[in-house]
């Protein structure tokens, strides 16, 4: 699936930026174009792989370059004020070659948060290609700010997408690591999935190995349909690739290794177990299994590895937890991997804890606001009427 990637906001470039380190290490050709918008100057020259000329400061006479902080009413106003300068950075792709737009951003701060719905609501009107979200929401103990911010966005970013998929940094965040160590670990399970799943069917990866069931862009767009939310699930397992070939003699001489996929029956029962816990472990966002609208499962690694009956046996039993019809499924061999993944994909999810936790804490947030400004005007009337005494 070719992309046009827009990283907005600090979040938002440094995973676009990712991305792109991840499609030219592996050649998934993945990226037809990629832009960076910030606020921020110095967010925007902190990048690595995204074009000088497709990097857009926005709102300098707003913020003047020093990033919209945690206010999205001002990430929004920039955006506004720019929105011409971004679109001419977007007429620099060949828009025959892209198959859909996505549009990164964490939504807990203020440019990303503010601006992406924005932008979105802008493509909409321009293009026939979908608009999609990847949107990040804050862990928990980034306080109620991070979080108000995020249930405004995210309200505001699902309804100007076409879908928007959901990564959840407080459900992959672990203790014990500095804030960018963290960080930088939570930015490449991003890219693990989401990269997984996108390069799915491109021609450049795929070379000669052409899937028995293909998972191209158009069955990755019919999942995602036109609207609602996406919570992805992925499991991974290493292999020996020296093991494959080795059969029963090989197993006698002591290539019995557990990772050993030198039968069909192993394969099969290999691929329903990582479709399994790729469904019922940590998804990015997550989601009661039976409100899920639509869903694929795509399974990846080298050819020998694959099992069309795993696969079938894997999307019956994904039909039955998710209680949708509409699952599809397929392979994507890669002859040099050393791993087999199993990615899920479960679009158009209405039952959400986390949005609704989000929400509260939003609501909570708000209310501690009003007391503070409460307690701020009834002790400046105290201040007043003291000076008054005074006289």
């Amino acid at each position: 699936m070719k992309l046009a990637m827009i990283g907005f906001g600090q979040a938002g470039g440094k995973i676009l930026d990712r991305f792109l380190e991840y499609d030219a290490s592996r050649g998934t050709g993945i990226i037809g174009h990629s832009i960076a918008v910030n606020s921020a100057k110095a967010d925007l020259m902190g990048l690595d792989y995204v074009p000088n000329e497709n990097r857009v400061l926005i709102g300098q006479s707003v913020v003047k370059g020093h990033g919209a902080g945690t206010e999205p009413d001002l990430g929004e106003k920039c955006t506004r004020e720019d929105l011409e300068e971004i679109q001419s950075a977007i007429d620099r792709m060949v828009s025959s070659e892209i198959d859909a737009f996505l549009i990164i951003a964490g939504l807990g701060g203020g440019t990303g948060s503010g601006g992406s719905p924005v932008l979105a609501d802008h493509l909409q009107r321009l293009y026939v290609e979908p608009i999609y979200g990847l949107g990040i929401l804050p862990s928990r103990d980034e306080g109620g700010i991070y979080n108000r911010n995020a249930a405004r966005s995210f309200q505001n970013f699902a309804e100007s997408v076409d879908n928007l998929l959901v990564f959840d940094n407080d459900a992959f965040k672990t203790g014990g690591e500095s804030i960018g160590e963290g960080y930088a670990e939570i930015n490449a399970e991003i890219i693990t999935r989401f990269g997984a799943l996108f390069s799915a069917g491109e021609i450049e990866a795929l070379g000669d190995n052409v899937a028995e069931s293909v998972v191209d862009a158009s069955e990755i767009i019919n999942t995602l349909g036109e609207h609602g939310i996406t919570s992805v699930g992925y499991a991974s397992e290493s292999i020996d690739p020296n093991n494959e070939s080795k059969g029963l003699l090989g197993r006698l001489r002591g290539g019995n290794s557990r990772n050993d996929f030198s039968t069909s029956g192993d394969a099969t029962n290999r691929i329903t177990s990582l479709v399994r816990k790729a469904t019922l472990g940590k998804l990015t966002l997550q989601a009661e299994l039976d409100s899920t609208e639509r869903a694929l499962l795509l399974v990846s690694g080298p050819p020998d590895a694959l099992s069309r009956k795993g696969i079938d046996k894997a999307r019956k039993w994904l039909e039955n937890q998710t209680e949708c019809m509409e699952v599809r499924a397929g392979d994507y061999p890669l002859p040099n991997e050393e791993k087999v993944a199993a990615i899920v994909v479960l679009a158009g999810v209405t039952d959400v804890p986390r949005v609704k936790d989000m929400q509260r804490m939003a609501i909570e947030a708000e209310e501690r606001g009003e007391e503070l400004r409460s307690k701020s005007e009834d002790n400046l009337e105290d201040l007043i009427q003291y000076g008054d005494d005074e006289e």
